[in-house]
């Protein structure tokens, strides 16, 4: 067995950034865009006023009176110069009129017919936000995934389009004759098919398309014709039979039909009996059929796989910290991601692992907020211990 740090290394390795496309910025949100985008205009592309008032030249005292000679507005500025002892209505947004050097705000002024007059002298801030004050034309947006604040940005530079990576196609692959979908009616000694939608719901908020193929039953010859309608897709991911057991064939099936392995088996639980490689030119990960294992091992590998074949810097699932609630135990050779309950409180939440951890209870997963991780060789540890863990509600 090899460790985790390890084995998301070779799973990392098989996943290449694919090709790019473009994609209208009104389709473009949770899309990583793969090149810089410059601006093409300056934001904003003149002197704008920052208030609704009254815009004139220089410093005037209290009292001072000028005669009202126009009005700018969003869209619709004021047409000429402002000449010295003049000055022009403006709205906020509006074009600063050539010449003025200042907003006064209108609570400042009393306006009597076609005048103003000063009720305080005009000192402090212009009220001006100057050309550019955001951002010039030529300024980057570096390549990300693209946020709603993102694609707002985007639309004020002017850009109509952006690069982004294409989508990933994952083909899902269930393997097992104790499988049916759900609406079926189960034999006594079958289940229902459950990994496939958690992975399908997880592949696709991370921004692939995912493909639920035909369950594969314990037959080589089944489990070869499933695995070759995958053949076009970007990530093949079997979900089952990657163990040893005499019906567990995606290994030896795989292997027939040309796999180079880049690992088989993990020093961790859940999910010791996970495998990875390349098929046909196609990344391959195999996940084990238990259902925790099978999700977990999604968040550590099939997430992170994903994230650098859209182009994002290769990198395990991000741990934060927290406080552990009860003692736990040493853990001893095999790493351990435990499904755990957070709970909010003033600076970093407490987290507290479920009595059972057994790997085929989907519903205390369904409760989970995260996965505590225990290394390796991690010693006994205490009430109010820091400690890592992977956020399941991202």
């Amino acid at each position: 067995m090899i460790s985790v740090e390890e084995a998301l290394a070779r799973a990392l390795a098989l996943a290449a950034p694919l090709p790019v496309e473009r994609v209208a910025l009104g389709e473009a949100r949770g899309r990583v865009m793969a090149r810089p985008a410059l601006a093409t205009r300056d934001q904003p592309p003149f002197d704008a006023s920052a208030m609704d008032g009254y815009a004139l030249i220089g410093d005037p005292p209290a009292g001072a009176t000028f005669p009202v000679v126009g009005e700018a507005a969003a869209g619709h500025g004021y047409e000429g110069a402002l000449r010295p002892g003049e000055a022009v209505r403006i709205f906020t947004g509006a074009p600063v009129p050539e010449g003025a050097t200042r907003v006064v705000l209108q609570e400042d002024v009393t306006a009597e017919g076609g005048t103003i007059r000063l009720n305080a002298a005009a000192t402090g801030g212009t009220h001006i936000r100057p050309r550019g004050q955001d951002f010039r034309t030529g300024d980057s947006l570096s390549p990300r995934r693209l946020r709603p604040n993102d694609l707002a940005l985007l639309a004020a530079m002017n850009i109509p389009e952006v690069t982004v990576t294409r989508r990933p196609s994952v083909a899902l692959i269930a393997t097992g004759d104790e499988l049916v979908m759900p609406g079926e009616v189960p034999r006594p000694d079958q289940i229902v098919a459950s990994n496939s939608f958690a992975l399908k719901a997880l592949v696709e908020a991370e921004g692939a398309e995912a493909r639920l193929l035909p369950i594969a039953r314990d037959t080589e010859d089944e489990l070869r014709t499933v695995l070759d309608l995958a053949s076009d897709a970007d990530l093949i991911v079997t979900i089952g039979g990657a163990s040893v057991g005499d019906h567990d064939l995606v290994g030896k099936v795989a292997a027939g039909m040309g796999l180079e392995r880049a690992f088989y088996k993990i020093a961790m639980r859940p999910g010791k009996p996970l495998m990875a490689g390349r098929l046909r030119g196609v990344p391959m990960l195999g996940l084990p059929g238990n259902p925790v294992s099978s999700i977990v091992c999604a968040h550590l590998f099939l997430l992170p796989m994903l994230r650098a074949m859209l182009g994002l810097p290769p990198a395990p699932a991000p741990l934060l910290r927290a406080e552990l609630a009860v003692a736990l135990p040493a853990n001893p050779t095999r790493a351990h991601y435990m499904r755990a309950r957070l709970t909010r409180q003033d600076g970093l939440p407490r987290i507290e692992p479920f009595s059972s951890q057994d790997s085929a209870l989907l519903r205390l997963l369904a409760e989970a907020d995260a996965l505590l991780v225990r290394p390796v060789d991690d010693g006994p540890r205490a009430v109010g211990d820091l400690v890592d863990y992977i956020s399941l509600n991202s």
